[in-house]
């Protein structure tokens, strides 16, 4: 049972979260031969106040 997880900024409405889901399964399953029903996708939609690169929130980089 491969489980792929996401990590994404909030944003994404329901049809690209779909669309995500079905592509990213879809090239799991060409690149290993796995089945699609065994293939689970996890997405986590993360606010920019909660992500941060070089020790700057992703919120706050526009402000330096």
């Amino acid at each position: 049972m491969p489980i792929i997880r996401i990590e994404m900024f909030e944003g994404r409405d329901r049809d690209q979260k779909r669309k995500i889901i079905s592509e990213v399964t879809d090239g799991f399953c060409r690149a290993t031969g796995a089945s699609p029903e065994s293939v689970h996708v996890i997405l986590t939609d993360v606010s920019q106040d909660e992500w941060g690169r070089g020790g700057i929130a992703f919120a706050d980089r526009d402000k330096s």
